[in-house]
């Protein structure tokens, strides 16, 4: 295992094409602070140098919250004290939680608590999104005045629909699990004793795939959300399909699936 640790609020350990990486403030629910968005950023972009990563999984220390969202007391005070410091936090918001999205290898929520606001908004910003049964999940921006930040709006509206991100965001309520996953906000709910062995069988599967068709794939699919028509996103596709195709993974799983009939 490599191991990271020139980083103050998180952790980032690498073992077996794995790179994990641990919210480490559990006194305050693992909220997201300066401090935690500029070592996410960080370590994504040592994750995106090393290209034998095949996934990665995020998750937050203790029982009780994958992260409570932003640092409510970096907010305190009239705008005139925060202006510019906040226009240029609100950029700092939107770049970490893009790191995931643009991750080279999936990336996967492990979400073992709380996941509330900017937690909340990092978690559907990543891949896949594993719960524990228990976890709770909203985005009370409107409890403290403000409104979703860093390109939440788009997101939320692409994953569960209009509707019920319009209910979420307008209520500032909480939502279970098993709501969560009903919506598709998540994608499985679990018994706590299962979270670990749930996300490792996730990743063994991608790592058993053609992992650098996985990560084309994400390409494709990230691409298939940003374009206005089929047609921009199949031209994008058969790009990626081609480049793909020209891999000498494609050709040895293709030779190892025919040897095998």
């Amino acid at each position: 295992m490599v191991s990271h640790s020139a980083y103050e609020s998180i952790t980032l350990d690498i073992e077996d094409g794995i790179a994990t990486i641990e919210f480490h403030r559990p006194g305050v629910h693992n909220a997201l602070n300066n401090e935690v968005m500029l070592d996410l950023k960080r370590a994504f972009d040592e994750i995106q140098l090393t290209r034998t990563i095949d996934a990665v999984v995020i998750t937050g220390e203790g029982d009780d919250a994958f992260s409570a969202g932003a640092d409510i007391s970096q907010y305190a005070g009239p705008a005139t004290e925060h202006d510019p410091l906040q226009r240029d936090r609100q950029e700092l918001f939107y770049e970490m939680y893009q790191k995931p999205y643009e991750c080279h290898a999936p990336v996967i929520a492990k979400i073992n608590g709380y996941c509330v606001g900017g937690g909340l908004i990092f978690a559907m910003y990543c891949d896949i999104r594993i719960a524990v049964e228990d976890a709770q999940f909203g985005v009370p921006t409107a409890n403290i005045g403000q409104i979703p930040t860093g390109g939440s709006t788009w997101r939320a509206v692409e994953l569960v629909g209009e509707a019920k991100a319009k209910e979420l965001v307008y209520t500032a309520g909480m939502i279970d699990a098993a709501e969560a996953e009903r919506i598709g906000l998540i994608n499985r709910a679990v018994p706590r004793a299962e979270l670990d062995d749930t996300v490792a069988e996730i990743v063994a599967g991608i790592q058993g795939t053609g992992r650098k068709a996985v990560k084309n794939s994400k390409r494709a699919l990230n691409d298939a959300s940003r374009v206005e028509t089929l047609e921009e996103a199949r031209e994008r596709e058969a790009e990626l399909w081609w480049e793909q195709f020209a891999t000498d993974e494609r050709r040895e799983l293709v030779d190892e699936f025919n040897e095998a009939e």
